[in-house]
Formats: structure tokens, C-alpha cells, sequence
């Protein structure tokens, strides 16, 4: 079977604009996580998010066609572009039909959506914006990146909650190892800091309401915990058959190894006890790499901090680890305690920062761990500050409501 290599890696995040910078804040500890100030959000309960406040998407898409994309969209291209120029790709026509451009999206253009119904009711059908489906549709993230690029391999959107940008760079790797393309762009991208869209979650009492401290908010693994954070943000890779990529001299960061997805089959919005469908899915990535347990030093935690999504994620571990996770062989964090939970752009994030992770040795922290969840004990939740462990193999997870599992098994490039 075809081997999968990583050569590009492009992030937009609360943390920073750019890979470089968001990357250089998480492995600091350094939240992203402020008030809300995408919208008045003073007669909402939660009034905190992970905004991408320093993103400028005049940078990379002309002015006059910022209104054929809503904000996840110019995110996606963004990270397009930052993976693109960082993996120097640049296939000839002939090649470009075969890559392809998979995008994970949760909710898509929910700005507009607002904006526009709005618009609507205050002035009649007739003001509608001509570019008002094009722009908030989920499939125009890799749509616009295939036109930006010529890329005429299989180009969609995988939308499965919170496992969405997960789910894109395993269908990519699939692709590229049963020879249907030669390479692949995928990740996800998300931008729903909105009324509706922060008014809908708390509705669910899912978001933290720890308005006086939002850098303190995000609490994977913590007993303080009093929900998730809500997020924006986009990342992309690169994704290239080994020998192409040797062959034109890319640098290669890191190789997927491992894909495995399941079902709960349980419940709405909580996983199964003992995070069972999360069981299979990591049993499930390592069985595809064929991975033997000692080779995996590092599982770059879901941990949205919520109660029940952390505790059924730690029973999880002990489950498929055993004794390397209850006497803390294998490190364990959750950037979400920096980033804040991305949605459907989550997995593709946090998909990359495992391929930075093992690039660089560098592990990023789980911050404000504080007081850790008592079913942690024994377990190293690498709390604080970045950690620093040479990889042969990590493993990122990925869970979302309707009780969706990825994971995905990122190995040392030999």
C-alpha cells in the first residue's frame, strides 16, 4: 500500500495568524481565548471565545471577492495557501488532476446567514445577495481552494461535527494510499462565533460561563471545569504519496500512518460509557499502521472540557493503553485548554499540531490543569508547559455529537 507524507502544514488560529505564530504560542501556553468582539454579546450568558482577531483575509484574497466567501471560507484559503507555499507544491497541469481538496466544515457560513435572513425581513427577497449561497455553502472551502489552484482530483466537505476536519484528512490519506490521487489538501475550517451560534450552544448548556477569567476557561481534564469554549479557526495540510514527495525533493514532516472512524450509536450529544466507539476508533487507526502499542508515546487528547467528553476520553486510553496510560508511559494534552474548540475545523487543527509534535519533539501543554480529573490519576496529562519527547509514533483523537470517532496515527517520517 501507498505510503501518506505530510509537506505542508498552514493554521489560522486564536492563538495566531499563521502556523508559525500559532504554533509558537501554543507550545508557550499562551491562551487565545478573550471576550467576544465579533458581536455584542452582553446579554449572552457566555461572553467568551477564541476569536482569530489578528486574521487579515486581505492578505491572501482580493478584496472585490471577499463577498464570494463567508469567514470560514477565507480562513480555508488562508491555510491554503500558508501549506502550499510552505511545501513549495506546485504540480504541473497534468498532475493536478490528481489532487484532491478535502475540507471538514461543521456549521459553515453562519454570519451570513444571520446577516442575510436579517436583511430579509428588514428590506424584502429582492435584497437578497446573489452570493449569498455560494458563500455559506460548506462544500465552497475546498471548492474555492481547487479553483485557486487548478486542483481537479475528488474535491468535498466532510461534515461530522466536531470529527469533520479529522474525517477530511482520513478520506485524503485513503485516496492517496489506494492510488485514486497523487496528493491531497485537507483540514478544516470553522467561523461560527455568532449570536445564533453561541446563543444555540449555550442553549445546550454546553459553554463555559467563566466570563471575569476567559484565558482560564478552557479546562481539559480539570475538576473546574465548567464547559467548552467556542472557537474559530482553520488549518490545512499537504498530503503527498512518499515517493513523489522524495522524488521532487519536498521536505517531509511527518507520515500518516492510521485512520479509524466509528459510531457510538447511542446517544445525541454524549459519548458511549467508557467512550466505547472511542475504543474502536483508536483501535481501529492503530491496526491500520500496524502499530505496536510501545511506539505510541504522545495521544493529542479531544478533551473539550466538559465533564462527561473528558471522563469517557481518559476511560477510553486506559482501555486501548493499559498500563502505558495508567502509569504514564504515554503523554497526554489538549490544546483546546489554548485554542478553544474549533468545531468542525477542531480535528484538522489539532491534526497538524500532532504533525508539529512530532516533527519538532515538542508536546504541547494542557494549560490551566489545576485540580486534574480524579479517573487521570497515574496518567501524564503533561499540565503547564510544553514537554519536550522524541516521537515514533502519536495519536490524534477526534469526537463530535451523533457519537462520531476519528482518529488518526501520526508516525516519525524514516
Amino acid at each position: 500500500m501507498r505510503r501518506v507524507v505530510v509537506t505542508g502544514v498552514g493554521m489560522v488560529t486564536p492563538c495566531g495568524p499563521t502556523t508559525e505564530e500559532s504554533w509558537g504560542a501554543i507550545t508557550a501556553g499562551k491562551s487565545g481565548i478573550g471576550p467576544i468582539t465579533l458581536f455584542d454579546a452582553s446579554e449572552h450568558p457566555s461572553k467568551i471565545a477564541g476569536e482569530c482577531r489578528d486574521f487579515d483575509p486581505l492578505k491572501f484574497i482580493e478584496k472585490k471577492r471577499l463577498r464570494e466567501g463567508a469567514r470560514f471560507i477565507h480562513m480555508a484559503i488562508a491555510t491554503s495557501q500558508m501549506a502550499v507555499d510552505a511545501a513549495g507544491f506546485s504540480p504541473s497541469d497534468e498532475e493536478k488532476e490528481r489532487v484532491g481538496t478535502f475540507f471538514g466544515v461543521g456549521l459553515c457560513g453562519l454570519e451570513l446567514i444571520e446577516e442575510q435572513h436579517k436583511r430579509l425581513l428588514d428590506r424584502g427577497p429582492r435584497r437578497i445577495s446573489p452570493y449569498f449561497i455560494p458563500a455559506t455553502i460548506s462544500n465552497l472551502a475546498p471548492g474555492q481552494i481547487s479553483m485557486r489552484y487548478g486542483f481537479k482530483g475528488a474535491n468535498y466537505t466532510t461534515t461530522s461535527a466536531c470529527s469533520s476536519g479529522a474525517h477530511a484528512i482520513g478520506e485524503a490519506v485513503r485516496a492517496i494510499r489506494w492510488g485514486h490521487l497523487d496528493a491531497a489538501l485537507a483540514g478544516g475550517a470553522e467561523a461560527c462565533i455568532t449570536p445564533l451560534g453561541i446563543g444555540g450552544f449555550t442553549a445546550m448548556r454546553a459553554l463555559s460561563t467563566r466570563n471575569d477569567e476567559p484565558e482560564r476557561a478552557s479546562r481539559p481534564f480539570d475538576q473546574g471545569r465548567d464547559g467548552f469554549v467556542m472557537a474559530e479557526g482553520a488549518a490545512c495540510l499537504v498530503l503527498e504519496e512518499r515517493e513523489a514527495a522524495m522524488k521532487r525533493g519536498a521536505t517531509i514532516h511527518a507520515e500518516i500512518i492510521g485512520y479509524g472512524a466509528t459510531s457510538d450509536a447511542y446517544h445525541l450529544t454524549q459519548p458511549a460509557p467508557e467512550g466505547e466507539g472511542a475504543q474502536r476508533a483508536m483501535k481501529l487507526a492503530i491496526e491500520d499502521g500496524e502499530i505496536d502499542l510501545d511506539r505510541v508515546g504522545y495521544i493529542h487528547a479531544h478533551a473539550p472540557s466538559t465533564p462527561t467528553g473528558d471522563l469517557q476520553e481518559l476511560q477510553a486510553l486506559r482501555h486501548v493503553l493499559g498500563s502505558r496510560a495508567s502509569e504514564g508511559q504515554v503523554w497526554i494534552s489538549a490544546t483546546k485548554s489554548m485554542t478553544g474548540h474549533l468545531l468542525g475545523a477542531a480535528g484538522g487543527l489539532e491534526a497538524a499540531l500532532t504533525v508539529m509534535s512530532v516533527k519538532t519533539g515538542v508536546i504541547p501543554p494542557t494549560i490551566n490543569l489545576e485540580e486534574p480529573e480524579e479517573s487521570a490519576q497515574g496518567m501524564e496529562l503533561v499540565a503547564g508547559s510544553s514537554r519536550e519527547r522524541t516521537l515514533d509514533v502519536a495519536l490524534s483523537n477526534s469526537f463530535g455529537f451523533g457519537g462520531t470517532n476519528v482518529t488518526l496515527a501520526v508516525a516519525r517520517h524514516d
